[in-house]
């Protein structure tokens, strides 16, 4: 294995890291003020972000029921061969001290760079643990639910976007701090692991929309509006309340989904809305109402014709009246990449569907497989990456006495 980095960092340290450092020290900063050069971003738009911290210590992780930041990056990472249940162990170790650090706006022991961390920008680190982890550390523990996704007849899957035996999802309002905090954790975790793929994605960006409205993905929809939204609803859909250990903790499903913006740009706005079933404008079902509101599946127009197409995306996601259980958080991310090489289309793009919820098997995989057998959209989508993932239970601080595990996945990985 490579030289820890902690050790390294600590024994390593030059004139020449120090002379970097003062660069960037305010008097530094000062100086260069001095120009008559204007400061790139006004004291208004800097210091919210300066000040935004989410919570990492808690009941659960952060970045489930947090509200979509503008930014992520979600890696997967594969174990290095001969990391047993003792390293997978101390690397949980390291990763939470460190994310725990990076998430209160704090340097991470052994950073050189403190002033990275400046802009918490309401950054949040989660991790997930694929279904490898259980087989290396607790076979008797793994959840029933965690495997792959039963395969569907439309689905295009590539190994590149697949399964991996652990996943860090890093979001933050500002894109530099995800992508410092993302180069950090990957290199804490070097001795440990190794990168398999990187999805990063984008929403709106801090304040660019109203707090409370639903984000869109690249279609112009709004993405996202059937969520739960208060503590009752996140008990009933999202945290397991199992036994010690998964108390607090939930699944992650993960979805690399492309869309075919230039076929999908040709239709007229009423097409795309009668394939979602929901206006652009606002998100409303094609019944009338708001966005939130329930829509009317009865409701017919004057030539006697569903209003609510039933193979609309809306109708099929619908969960039915005999299994209302079919429900789950869903925080997806957008993702838009230069074209692929003779593919012919002008661009790249998706969406990286993540998916919470307490068991996919009941509530995730049901609503999938009505999707993939008639859903108006699949003629513009298509499924190309799948993985799903434990997600440990929160963690306690030094502080908080003895209830809850001090790094993620204590309890099973003891």
């Amino acid at each position: 294995m490579s030289v820890s980095r902690r050790r390294f960092l600590a024994g390593s340290a030059t004139a020449a890291s120090a002379g970097a450092l003062a660069a960037c020290a305010p008097g530094a900063e000062k100086a260069a003020g001095e120009t008559g050069e204007p400061p790139s971003n006004s004291e208004d738009n800097r210091e919210p972000l300066t000040e935004a911290v989410v919570d990492f210590d808690g009941a659960h992780q952060a970045g489930v029921s947090t509200p979509s930041q503008a930014a992520m990056n979600l890696i997967g990472f594969n174990l290095k061969p001969g990391v047993d249940a003792k390293g997978v162990a101390r690397l949980m170790r390291l990763w939470t001290e460190d994310a725990r650090a990076l998430c209160s706006g704090r340097n991470p022991l052994g950073s050189l760079e403190p002033e990275m961390n400046e802009w918490p920008a309401n950054l949040t680190i989660t991790v997930g643990f694929g279904a490898r982890i259980f087989d290396i550390t607790a076979p008797e523990k793994k959840p029933g639910w965690l495997h792959d996704i039963p395969a569907l007849s439309r689905d295009a899957l590539r190994p590149e976007w697949g399964q991996t035996d652990l996943a860090l999802q890093i979001c933050a309002d500002d894109p530099v701090m995800a992508a410092w905090a993302m180069r950090h954790m990957t290199r804490a975790g070097m001795d440990y692991a190794d990168t398999a793929w990187v999805q990063q994605g984008f929403m709106n960006a801090f304040g660019a929309i109203p707090k409370g409205q639903t984000p869109r993905n690249l279609f112009g929809q709004v993405d996202g509006t059937v969520n739960p939204h208060s503590d009752a609803d996140y008990d009933e859909q999202v945290w397991i309340d199992g036994p010690d250990g998964f108390a607090g903790s939930t699944s992650l499903v993960v979805r690399r989904i492309a869309m075919n913006l230039d076929e999908w740009e040709i239709l007229d706005r009423v097409s795309r809305e009668q394939s979602v079933g929901r206006t652009l404008a606002d998100g409303s079902p094609l019944t009338g109402g708001g966005e939130f509101d329930a829509p009317d599946m009865d409701a017919r127009d004057e030539y006697g014709l569903p209003v609510i197409d039933k193979n609309s995306h809306m109708a099929r996601a619908m969960p039915p009246a005999d299994h209302p259980e079919q429900r789950f958080r869903r925080r997806p991310y957008n993702y838009n990449l230069p074209p692929e090489p003779g593919s012919g289309q002008l661009s790249n793009a998706g969406l990286i569907f993540c998916a919470y919820q307490k068991d996919p098997d009941v509530q995730f995989t049901p609503v999938l497989e009505r999707l993939n057998e008639s859903d108006r959209l699949n003629t513009w989508i298509t499924h190309i990456g799948s993985a799903v993932y434990w997600i440990p239970p929160g963690t306690r601080g030094a502080d908080a006495g003895e209830d809850g595990d001090s790094f993620w996945g204590e309890a099973v990985l003891a």
